[in-house]
């Protein structure tokens, strides 16, 4: 079964900024959870988009009509 998230392309980086208190709470969560605060970030994000998939928030992919 493949995993609607991640459909076995390579692992993108990307830049977030939060707000202090929130950075801050993530770093406390993670550090309780013995885990990298990136680590935990990658999993909420992830859960989220898998959250909204599963409500129909996510966009459906139009399929692109191709002329060879």
């Amino acid at each position: 079964m493949t995993d609607p998230v991640n459909d076995g392309n390579v692992s993108k980086r990307i830049n977030v900024t939060l707000p202090d208190a929130v950075a801050e709470n993530l770093e406390k969560w993670a550090d309780h959870e013995g885990r990298p605060t990136a680590n935990l970030a990658a999993y909420l994000i992830e859960k989220a988009v898998e959250s909204a998939i599963e409500q129909g928030k996510f966009p459906t992919p139009t399929p692109q009509n191709k002329t060879d």
